[in-house]
């Protein structure tokens, strides 16, 4: 057997030997601990309680992975800007915040099966006049930057040829503008407004009626590489729904008729 031959298959039995890199499922279940990106001012998914707790929808589904995983969670407030460089950086593992699927998304981090579904609804200065979507046109309104319905409306109002687009840093910023009179209208997920609404925090805003925006189907979402965390998301999501869990946490935070998951048409 010549040297160089006897050499290359050491190396090859070395490289087969060698154990294989831990995924980040087992990263994280070695840890003891899941990073949850959050958003915790985007009531009732997230928020904080009387006692500064973080609490909400996505606050319990992320409590509810971290012990099916058998981890402890650690919830990170994540601003929705936020969301993707937190877990770039390394500072989340999986991001539990409301994050609309987008095929944008999808070239910079993988996403599971949808978790929830928004519709959209407007919101308006009660003293702007208006009283549906179409009397936004011409207004001066606003979003989250970054949004599902941020990037809609700013379309619709580039369409419409008039009125104001302004971007706001959280949600909390948006309403406070809608209530200071500085926007005419937003729009935001049902949750969001009907929540924001009854605080009280928020005076003179009314919610006046739906926006004509597709469904935002949201995901949980990790870096793109990780399968196997990926699957498992995606099989976490199934039993939540099976086991009727997403129904309960529906229920205690939302209210009313159970969204569908799925869209008509297309096999998940």
């Amino acid at each position: 057997m010549k040297p160089t031959f006897a050499i290359s298959l050491l190396a090859a039995a070395a490289a087969f030997a060698a154990p294989s890199h831990a995924d980040k499922l087992d990263d994280i279940i070695a840890s003891g601990t899941l990073r949850c990106a959050v958003v915790l001012d985007f009531p009732p998914m997230g928020m904080r309680d009387e006692s500064n707790t973080p609490v909400g929808f996505d606050v319990d589904y992320c409590n509810d992975l971290a012990a099916a995983l058998g981890v402890k969670a650690e919830i990170v407030e994540t601003p929705f800007p936020e969301r993707i460089p937190a877990l770039m950086s390394g500072r989340v593992d999986v991001g539990v915040a409301s994050t609309s699927d987008t095929l944008e998304r999808a070239k910079t981090v993988g996403m599971s099966i949808p978790y929830f579904a928004f519709e959209m609804a407007v919101t308006a200065n009660d003293k702007s006049g208006i009283a549906s979507f179409e009397d936004m046109k011409g207004k001066t309104v606003g979003a989250t930057a970054g949004t599902f319905e941020a990037i809609a409306l700013e379309k619709q109002v580039k369409e419409w040829g008039e009125g104001t687009f302004r971007p706001y840093q959280t949600q909390a910023d948006v309403f406070l503008a809608l209530s200071q009179g500085q926007l005419d209208a937003t729009v935001s997920t049902s949750t969001v407004a009907q929540s924001n609404v009854k605080t009280g925090n928020f005076p003179g805003i009314s919610v006046v009626g739906k926006a004509p925006f597709d469904i935002d189907y949201v995901a949980l979402f990790t870096n793109r590489e990780e399968y196997g965390l990926i699957n498992y998301l995606n099989l976490f999501v199934n039993q939540q729904v099976r086991t009727g869990r997403y129904a309960e946490l529906y229920e205690k935070w939302v209210g009313g008729d159970l969204p569908s998951l799925t869209v008509d048409g297309v096999h998940r």
